[in-house]
């Protein structure tokens, strides 16, 4: 569970994007000499200890008038505001400037926890330095190094204690809670309205009117469930709204809380290479997913027309061969019972749990029928596997040696897996160990 957002802010050019790098641990945001390349803001899923977070990168905020100095500004105020926790950077090397001076004003009127970074501290004598910043009145400054990775896991102590301590309220566990995501001006908002059958969401042909992620929950046919609607995702770019970034953030945190997601394809656009980077999310969540095609009444409704748009959309999602494809129309509000049939169906794979016993029966007769072969020096063998967890249903297989196993023999075991439980509309989570005998 996500426990809160982290916004890392600070003048250019003092290491905000490579402490990101340095806490997500990847080269995700773009890290150059050159003052001013974030231009945007980034954000990605951290965690430290038993904590979870969402950790946001923002251009560098300055006094001089600089190209896309007021965007970035605009970017950075989103940011803190969004922000449960503020990040502050600032160079040991160059001392106190007005920038600081100015940021630090913005940040005092957020009243929300600021950690104070002294950042390329990368020789002893330069700790000496970081006391030059007790005059901005922001506390003590951790000194770190992110190119050396030094003092960051103070920071992250630092993060962790600072993150709200509030656990956020459950749902029932008898309640499905699904979200809608998609491009702009998919049918999101309209969905929603035919299924609460209220005009509970804006419905606008304007892109984009959805700015927040909204929570409704009903009862259907005996079963309690909460619906999120999210704001549409766009395409990243130059002249991306701060506005939208700020909606794809809140959309990410309803994927999160989401036991199933509903990606909307407009069948009268076919499917994009965007519905593909979208439902990224949702994959990388290993998240119970149903693709559902919108606007079904503009087309030729016939099983001919249908079967032929199934098996495009088989072929452009071909990493999500196990979700279910439904046709509905928001604005005839028509094939509504067959959306959540699949609903149902997700969350029962979801939340499916396989007999031990079973499991390794199908695992052992799996390479059995078609061993692996030999790869990076060695032949995998998986001598026992249980089920540890559901949403995502995840199987722990204790092998010979975890760097044995080629990408393709795993999707074997997977499919083995699927065939024989199911598991309809959920991705399955296969972790490896090594077993010493």
């Amino acid at each position: 569970m996500i426990s809160g957002k982290v916004a890392i802010v600070g003048r250019p050019n003092v290491g905000k994007s490579a402490i990101f790098n340095r806490i997500i641990g990847s080269r995700y945001s773009i890290v150059s000499d050159e003052e001013g390349i974030t231009r945007d803001r980034l954000y990605a899923k951290a965690n430290w200890l038993t904590k979870e977070f969402i950790l946001i990168d923002t251009g560098g905020i300055e006094l001089k008038d600089r190209p896309f100095q007021e965007e970035i500004r605009m970017q950075a105020n989103i940011a803190i505001e969004e922000a449960d926790v503020i990040v502050f950077v600032v160079d040991a090397r160059t001392g106190v400037s007005q920038d600081e001076e100015l940021i630090t004003s913005i940040l005092h009127k957020s009243n929300k926890p600021i950690i104070l970074v002294a950042n390329k501290v990368d020789d002893t004598h330069l700790k000496d330095a970081i006391y030059d910043f007790y005059a901005l009145g922001l506390g003590t400054p951790i000194p770190v190094s992110a190119s050396h990775g030094i003092g960051i896991g103070d920071l992250l102590d630092k993060i962790v204690e600072n993150l709200p301590n509030k656990e956020e309220e459950e749902e029932a566990s008898d309640t499905i809670k699904f979200c809608l995501i998609g491009r702009p001006n998919v049918g999101k908002s309209s969905l929603v309205n035919a299924i609460l059958n209220q005009e509970r969401v804006i419905v606008s042909e304007i892109e984009g009117t959805t700015r927040d992620a909204v929570d409704s929950s009903f009862e259907r046919d005996g079963q309690k469930y909460t619906v999120i609607d999210t704001a549409g995702l766009k395409k990243r770019g130059r002249y991306y709204e701060a506005v939208d970034r700020y909606s794809a953030l809140r959309a990410l945190m309803a994927i999160d809380r989401s036991d199933v997601v509903l990606l909307l394809i407009d069948a009268i656009t076919g499917v994009r290479e965007q519905d593909k980077n979208i439902v990224g999310y949702a994959l990388d969540s290993y998240k119970a997913i149903v693709l559902v095609v919108n606007k079904w009444d503009a087309v030729i409704k016939d099983e001919k027309t249908m079967a032929e748009f199934d098996k495009k959309i088989k072929k452009e999602f071909k990493f999500l061969s196990y979700a279910p494809i439904v046709y509905v129309s928001a604005l005839k509000k028509s094939r509504l019972p067959s959306l959540f049939a699949a609903i149902n169906l997700a969350y029962e794979g979801a939340t499916k749990h396989v007999k031990t016993s079973l499991l390794n029966q199908v695992l052992v007769e799996a390479q059995q029928f078609t061993p692996p072969s030999e790869f990076n020096g060695g032949c995998i063998k998986i001598k026992y596997a249980h089920q540890t967890a559901v949403k995502p249903p995840t199987i722990v297989m204790f092998c010979n040696n975890p760097n044995w196993l080629h990408f393709s023999y795993k999707r074997y075991l997977e499919n083995q897996l699927r065939e024989a439980f199911g598991f309809e509309g959920s991705a399955i989570k296969l972790v490896l160990r090594a077993r010493n005998d």
